[in-house]
């Protein structure tokens, strides 16, 4: 395989993440050069649906002038500036005013920070901070669940629930406890109805609860939809029985909207479509289409006031990054927030999503799928080798990733997830005739991967 100067360049410099570091020094990158709308090219002039948005992300595409003329707009008045020490600037108090205005909670004030991980990492330091304010110091324990996915950095990664998240980095830290994931297909026992699967979760919660003695719980994180453990949708009424433990318990409840929030599930939030009654929010991503690293907290008035005791006490809110409500960034978000309202994204999403929801369905009879499931423009294709007993391929055989190259070469770029899981995000923006541009190129996709299967007996392996 030949690779271009650019290609090996990278190779040379560049540490991957959620990559085979080894396997990576053969393959190389793929190596983007411009977008366009929900288009991106490589290098080599071929084009392809960008069909996960990016990272989860691009929520309006590529190319959006509006965006760029508010970065550049901004970049030309005053590219930097910080909010320490009672500094501010405009965009901040903005963006923190739209965000407050649409927050699926009673939202106070607004803690900003650059990514989806900061974000729950000053989740976790906000509630030891907020506990310790009301006299509470061994109320500090935090509940994840298996499969979530809250970032990398040394607490966030530890809220998240995948082994290759904590494997060989001595994570997960103390204090983090992960109960069951809400994943129907998979963990409910037999003849068990959705139901009563719930109820078992939310038993299974109060039970490590109790375990734990609930004087020493602080919080429970979830996202609405978890999407990079396998865009496991809830089934219904699981968050109504949660929540009935948490307040049973006073346990802080955080939304982590990272990925669902800003319309991908068809409203702005994932917590208003699966009925989540938050403390607090985490945002990211979509919060500014990903043209600029941003991302926030929300925080509660009770949350606020203990904050204030707190820098009262020792004189400072000694927390804060270099970058919190970065002008740019700000002035992007603000702006990515008012398309949404003025386009009606959400509205948009909601006429297109029965279109993408029956493509979605439809593949669930392909001889390679086990299960298909999806919630407004978010959705799954979970493979299989034996669609009754729901038995996996081998993961070494690598199917999921087989099917992922295989749509790349039909022009379409998706992500395999753990599990031979093929997820779907697509811009927010994509189009009826888009959707099905996307789904022609995945079923191409499957058939070739089928076509292998049987052919060198992989169902049997």
């Amino acid at each position: 395989m030949s690779l271009s100067n650019a290609a090996v360049r990278d190779i040379e410099t560049v540490i991957h993440p959620y990559t085979n570091l080894d396997q990576f020094r053969s393959t190389g990158p793929m190596i983007l050069e411009r977008g366009e709308g929900v288009y991106v090219w490589d290098n080599e002039g071929n084009k392809y649906i960008e069909g996960l948005a990016g990272l989860w992300c691009t929520s309006l595409g590529y190319n959006e002038q509006e965006l760029i003329d508010a970065a550049t707009e901004q970049m030309r008045q005053i590219p930097f500036t910080h909010v320490f020490g009672g500094k501010s600037h405009e965009r901040a108090a903005e963006l923190a005013e739209r965000l407050k205005a649409i927050a699926p909670h009673a939202a106070s004030k607004v803690l900003f920070c650059g990514s989806g991980s900061e974000a729950n990492d000053q989740q976790v330091k906000l509630v030891w901070y907020y506990n310790n304010a009301l006299g509470r110091p061994k109320k500090k324990k935090f509940i994840s669940r298996i499969r979530g996915y809250h970032g990398v950095t040394v607490a966030s990664a530890s809220l998240t629930g995948l082994p290759a998240n904590h494997r060989d980095f001595d994570l997960p830290i103390a204090g983090v406890l992960h109960t069951d994931c809400p994943h129907y297909y998979r963990y409910a026992e037999p003849g068990e109805t959705e139901d009563e699967f719930t109820t078992r979760l939310a038993k299974n919660l109060e039970d490590m609860i109790i375990r734990e003695d609930p004087e020493t719980v602080a919080a429970f994180i979830a996202e609405p939809i978890m999407g990079a453990g396998g865009v496991v949708i809830p089934p219904a009424g699981y968050f109504e029985k949660i929540q009935a433990v948490l307040k049973k318990y006073d346990i802080y409840f955080i939304a982590d909207e990272v990925i669902c929030g800003f319309g991908r599930t068809g409203n702005m939030f994932g917590s208003e479509t699966f009925g989540m009654k938050p403390d607090s929010i985490s945002v990211a991503k979509a919060l500014s289409s990903a043209y600029f690293p941003i991302a926030a907290v929300t925080v509660g008035e009770e949350m606020y006031q203990a904050m204030i005791d707190e820098s009262k006490k020792i004189g400072t809110f000694g927390h804060g990054f270099t970058y919190t409500a970065h002008p740019v960034g700000a002035a992007v978000a603000a702006k990515t927030l008012e398309i949404y309202e003025k386009r009606n994204i959400v509205g948009h999403v909601r006429e297109v999503a029965p279109r993408f929801a029956a493509h979605i369905a439809r593949l669930a009879d392909h001889p390679l799928v086990g299960h298909a499931r999806s919630s407004g423009l978010i959705g799954a294709l979970e493979l299989v080798a034996d669609k009754a007993s729901k038995k996996s391929f081998d993961p070494a055989l690598g199917i999921g990733a087989a099917v992922i190259a295989a749509a790349q070469k039909h022009g379409l770029i998706v992500r395999p997830l753990a599990g031979d899981i093929v997820a779907f995000c697509p811009p927010l923006i994509v189009t009826a005739e888009q959707i099905d541009a996307i789904f022609a190129a995945i079923e191409k996709a499957l058939d070739d991967v089928e076509a292998r299967v049987g052919k060198e007996g992989l169902r049997a392996a």
